[in-house]
């Protein structure tokens, strides 16, 4: 065995040559002539004369996806900086005898009706529902995340203007009575409006941390909505509005139930670090 080799030359010769493998590579990365946004595998390869298995097996050398893509955001603030630090320090080294609250809006939820009834699901039928609905109107969430335990005060409002945050905020002072009270909240105008931040002059134990422009994914009470959304609202038939509020409160019922809290552990560096790793100029419409 140990006098045995392999002679050169054995397996199957390269049918493409380099320059063609990185002629297709160059034109994935550009967009079609037709008017289309990116490449099809079989379009591509007509183009070239080859196999639509051929140019799948390029891309996936090359590590291209022409049928994917993913959205970023960098925020613009100013005070970026200090905006994160605070919240983060808020999340991982809350004050002493003090409740963090994560406080937003989850507004136009609509009350939508299928047109027929559902056909359930059953062993093999996936659940099925007519494509077309009737809105029956909308309702705005005011929910507040309590970061420590993770239980959700909320209550529905027709509208979402200064005046129910207001009101929502005095439900908040009401439900935590004898504490502080850090509130995490976006920079939607409703939270600094003139009349909002007089009555939080007049209540000074409590207090607002605002997120940085285009990060309110920092608010922890947006993940809670995520699966409010997925869980009890995407999948439902609604044929009131006060149906449409009933089943938010059972849900929120339930969560508060076996409540628990998120797990933030990324530290305001490593945020920073990401936020700050490009500087795109904004777009001119």
């Amino acid at each position: 065995m140990e006098g045995l080799e392999e002679a050169g030359g054995r397996g199957q010769k390269p049918q493409l040559s380099r320059d063609f493998i990185n002629r297709v590579v160059a034109a994935t990365m550009e967009a079609p002539k037709d008017g289309s946004t990116h490449w099809s595998a079989r379009r591509l390869g007509a183009r070239f004369g080859i196999s639509h298995s051929t140019v799948l097996r390029i891309w996936g050398d090359h590590g291209l996806q022409p049928h994917r893509t993913r959205s970023f955001k960098f925020s613009p603030d100013p005070d970026l900086v200090e905006k994160v630090t605070d919240i983060v320090g808020l999340y991982l080294h809350p004050p002493e005898k003090a409740v963090v609250l994560c406080v937003d809006e989850k507004s136009q939820i609509q009350a939508l009706d299928r047109t027929q009834p559902l056909l359930p699901m059953r062993p093999g039928q996936v659940e099925r529902r007519s494509h077309d609905y009737v809105r029956h109107g909308t309702t705005t969430l005011f929910a507040a995340l309590d970061v420590a335990t993770g239980e959700v005060t909320g209550r529905c409002y027709a509208r979402h203007r200064h005046e129910e945050f207001l009101r929502f905020l005095q439900r908040l002072a009401h439900v935590y009575p004898n504490q502080e009270l850090h509130l995490v909240v976006d920079n939607y105008r409703t939270h600094k409006h003139p009349v909002v931040r007089e009555w939080l002059e007049a209540n000074s134990r409590i207090h607002l941390h605002f997120t940085p422009i285009g990060g309110s994914w920092m608010n922890q009470v947006e993940t809670w909505f995520s699966i409010l959304q997925r869980r009890a609202i995407a999948r439902g038939v609604f044929r009131s509005v006060p149906a449409l509020i009933a089943a938010i409160g059972r849900f929120l019922t339930g969560w508060n139930k076996n409540s628990r809290p998120f797990a933030w552990i990324k530290p305001a560096d490593v945020i920073l670090v990401k936020a700050n790793r490009l500087r795109i100029p904004e777009s001119v419409h």
